[in-house]
């Protein structure tokens, strides 16, 4: 089976269309492995996440959200950024902070906008959809959801984008998508979109409702609950359904080996 989708390497101007098979890449007439390409985020744009949108995660957390100071559970979305310094791509390494035992891993899927959205109803939020992506939401494990995380969750290249962006007319139903999240080839984590309190046109509307999205920004659609997490020298892959598998290895920061190769 082989399906279209768009990509970014590196030196390269704008996304790229490539075609995607079970054991190779097809771009400008070549077959390559994925591998052989040096990858880039597909997203340029603004990274806005989502908290608390799968069901599991609100059920686990509303006796904290019954106490001081919310006394209730959030009525709309909670959105936080993945600021541009976060950004990073298929098979990049993601570096640990040296005082850090080991951080989580938040494989989810990414709503990439077409257009400007301001608005929007739910019935018309798919017109606004370009296509999907996988995310690796990475964070320095904490409990604090009083006060924005930045310091937890705005790490250099702590928000692995891709491979690609796969248009929407190839992702159907993309409200009950699998997720799986491997650590070194081992399942971990397995989660479904169906789960999302808001689904996706839904949560479009909430958050265009108050604030505008720029087309090429990316919409996370929500962390799973009770994330696993990664140690230096951990690969983490994702897979989702019609999108593909985002790779990357974990290691610590600055770290190095005789011959200059990092660990």
């Amino acid at each position: 089976m082989m399906y279209h989708a768009k990509a970014r390497f590196a030196n390269g101007i704008g996304l790229e269309d490539i075609a995607v098979a079970q054991s190779y890449i097809e771009w400008k007439g070549e077959k390559l492995t994925e591998d052989a390409l040096s990858w880039q985020s597909p997203v340029t744009g603004t990274v806005y996440g989502t908290l608390l949108n799968f069901q599991e995660q609100m059920d686990a957390l509303k006796n904290q959200f019954e106490k001081p100071p919310y006394h209730q559970a959030p009525e709309r979305p909670v959105l936080y950024i993945k600021p541009r310094n976060t950004i990073n791509a298929h098979l990049k390494e993601v570096a640990i902070p040296l005082d850090v035992d080991e951080i989580e891993v938040n494989g989810t899927l990414g709503i990439v906008i077409s257009k400007t959205a301001t608005n929007v109803k739910e019935v018309d939020a798919f017109d606004y959809v370009e296509g999907y992506t996988i995310v690796n939401d990475v964070s320095i494990p904490h409990q604090s959801y009083f006060r924005p995380a930045i310091k937890q969750k705005a790490r250099d290249g702590f928000c692995p984008i891709g491979p690609w962006v796969v248009p929407k007319e190839n992702v159907p139903e993309p409200d009950s998508l699998m997720i799986w999240t491997f650590k070194n080839d081992e399942l971990i984590q397995v989660n479904n979109t169906k789960d999302l309190i808001r689904p996706i046109p839904r949560l479009i509307q909430d958050v265009t409702e108050y604030m505008t999205l720029a087309k090429g920004d990316l919409l996370i659609v929500g962390l799973p609950n009770h994330p696993p997490t990664a140690k230096h020298g951990d690969t983490i892959r994702i897979e989702i359904d019609y999108i593909g598998s985002l790779e990357n290895r974990f290691v610590y920061e600055n770290v190095q080996i005789a011959g200059g190769e990092k660990r």
